[in-house]
């Protein structure tokens, strides 16, 4: 493993305790795409036993906060100043929902990402967009 690539493995695996929380898991990680994973348990649910609306946009802004910190210049942070999020389709209890987070536009002050969430079958239930302000020291 090069220099580089163990710097953004390191910077990809130190996720917040929320997202241990939730149970993120990440599947694949570059500058240029984020691919993670959901198991959607009974806590995440709403009233109509689909995974929460909310649970669905923490997700993908852990992500996009995830690919923002891959892409940062050195002593950097970031944090979201906007999201939005399209609901197409409910991911019911039990499934694994599935994100790809992708950038869209880096800039020195902000980035923005597009993060697809899927239901285990691969069809889109959201679709999330994101902008991260960069935080310089």
């Amino acid at each position: 493993m090069t220099p580089e690539e163990e710097q953004l493995r390191k910077i990809a695996e130190d996720q917040p305790a929320f997202s241990r929380f939730m149970g993120i898991t990440l599947i694949s990680f570059t500058r240029d795409r984020i691919v993670a994973q959901l198991v959607v348990r009974d806590e995440m649910a709403n009233r109509n036993g689909v995974l929460h609306g909310g649970a669905i946009m923490a997700f993908a802004d852990n992500l996009g906060g995830t690919a923002a910190s891959l892409n940062l210049p050195p002593g950097a942070s970031t944090t979201t100043m906007e999201s939005k999020t399209n609901f197409l389709r409910s991911v019911t209890i039990g499934q694994t929902a599935v994100a790809e987070c992708v950038p869209l536009h880096r800039g020195r002050t902000t980035s923005l990402w597009q993060t697809t969430v899927s239901d285990e079958s691969g069809r889109v239930a959201a679709i999330v967009t994101q902008t991260q302000l960069v935080l310089r020291p």
